[in-house]
């Protein structure tokens, strides 16, 4: 299903797959480890909430700075040194005794995520140029095979030890292990642009406002997809499912987030990505409504929903580089806009559960789709305005 153009491209690609399946792991563990965590510093559940505040702070500052970095320095040395903090931080949270450094650890693991998160999606960039869709898609793909990967690790470290320590250090050292073979290739850098008018490269824009809209549809992709996935669960319960029915719920909107990933790499071959948002906005607002009108179960809703959400943020990623010069920093401004969406839009969503009752998810999903809807046309028509000013 992916093709390469000589044997460094088809081995280095492997080799950020390998990573981001790690990656996903990190980013996986916060919520199977927060009842043990909570125990091992003994915090309430509402104290220990602070750890996702944490990660978010240091997941838009991470995303940053490291932009910053990968634009001046080496990629792989950079994702390397992010690397190490990422195996560090692993390594010391299930041992600390204080919230307070549980929460500062948290925030170093949130930085060095999203800092390995952003980096190597830039370098698969700059490596396939162009032809990067696919091959970003099955990048997205590994992350949320990494994610599922997490609990299944937790549940046998549990087994076998009683303890919840080992997964983390199962964790650090799935990191550590892809540093070493990352360190040994020649990391891709920036493409530059090409003066001559027949270029494809002068067809990419440098334009705040188009930048702008790119971020904005980033925050509010994934806003919707953390919301789903971080209060499905309680909406499940409010609608009348038992405890089992209802976590089932996540597990299922992640499996058909992943397959969705996994059929999008051949997809992006034979589709344009705006057939394929396209495709994941009717998908969305379809899951939606068959929510709030009960012609879906939850559990067909979650896998509709799953299915809607799989292939936009890789696709909209690809549209990124088709349509501007991706330089790190602006990699970096896309994945802090999206930690953005993550810290904001969940947060509205419990509120909004208390005063209306479950009524309202399946509302707040379909109008999150519909300003997502509206930004890909804003997206559009600005796109179609540059393509004639650059025309002229």
């Amino acid at each position: 299903m992916l093709h390469f153009t000589s044997t460094y491209h088809r081995r280095l690609t492997w080799t950020y797959f390998g990573l981001f399946i790690a990656i996903g792991m990190t980013g996986g563990l916060l919520g199977p480890a927060l009842p043990h965590l909570a125990e091992a510093s003994g915090a309430s559940m509402s104290q220990i909430a602070v750890l996702f505040t944490a990660r978010a702070v240091g997941n838009m500052s991470g995303a940053m700075v490291t932009g910053l970095l990968m634009d001046r320095f080496n990629g792989h040395r950079v994702l390397v040194m992010m690397g190490v903090l990422a195996v560090a931080g692993l390594a010391l949270a299930p041992l600390s005794p204080l919230l307070l450094l549980l929460t500062l650890l948290f925030m170093l693991l949130g930085f060095a995520e999203v800092s390995l998160n952003a980096g190597g999606n830039t370098l698969l960039l700059w490596l396939h140029r162009d032809a990067a869709g696919p091959n970003v898609s099955a990048l997205h793909f590994c992350f949320s095979f990494g994610n599922m990967l997490t609990p299944l690790i937790m549940i046998a470290a549990l087994s076998l030890t009683g303890q919840f320590h080992l997964t983390f250090w199962i964790v650090a050292a799935s990191v550590a292990a892809m540093l070493w073979p990352l360190s040994r290739f020649v990391s891709p850098s920036m493409p530059t642009v090409d003066p001559n008018p027949a270029s494809l490269a002068t067809l990419k824009h440098r334009d705040p406002l188009l930048l702008g809209l790119f971020m904005l549809l980033f925050s509010l992709y994934v806003g919707i997809e953390i919301t789903f996935a971080g209060w499905v669960t309680a909406y499940g319960t409010l609608s009348g499912l038992t405890t089992e029915q209802a976590a089932l719920l996540a597990t299922l909107f992640w499996l058909a987030l992943s397959a969705g990933r996994l059929l999008a790499i051949p997809l992006l071959r034979v589709c344009s990505p705006w057939q394929v948002l396209a495709g994941c906005l009717a998908l969305g607002l379809s899951a939606a409504a068959g929510l709030h009108l009960n012609a879906l179960p939850p559990s067909a809703g979650a896998l509709l929903f799953g299915l809607s959400a799989s292939a936009f943020f890789p696709t909209l990623f690809a549209l990124c580089n088709q349509s501007i010069v991706m330089r790190g920093r602006t990699t970096g401004a896309i994945f802090t806009a999206a930690g953005s969406g993550a810290l904001v839009i969940p947060s509205l969503t419990g509120p909004l559960l208390d005063l209306a009752g479950a009524g309202a998810f399946p509302i707040l999903l379909a109008t999150l789709w519909l300003l997502i809807a509206l930004g890909l046309l804003l997206l559009a028509s600005r796109l179609r305005q540059l393509a004639v000013r650059q025309g002229g």
